[in-house]
């Protein structure tokens, strides 16, 4: 079973193609597009911004935004 871990990180850089570099709070860096939840409510997400991201347990380089922290 894939299991998934949540971490917060701030947006660097947006990507073509909806695309976010992060960068985690633990240093790493992740490339990240918007999960489902936050692409149905329009989240907007902008370099600077607070995010919360799902890890791919499989690509630690790959993720999604799960939410926008305030």
């Amino acid at each position: 079973m894939e299991t998934k871990s949540e971490v917060p990180g701030v947006v660097e850089e947006a990507l073509p193609h909806e695309l976010y570099r992060i960068t985690c709070d633990d240093g790493s860096k992740v490339t990240a597009s918007l999960g489902g939840v936050a692409r149905q409510a329009i989240v907007r997400v902008i370099p600077g911004d607070r995010v919360l991201i799902q890890i791919s347990s499989r690509d630690p380089g790959r993720g999604k935004i799960t939410r926008r922290l305030s």
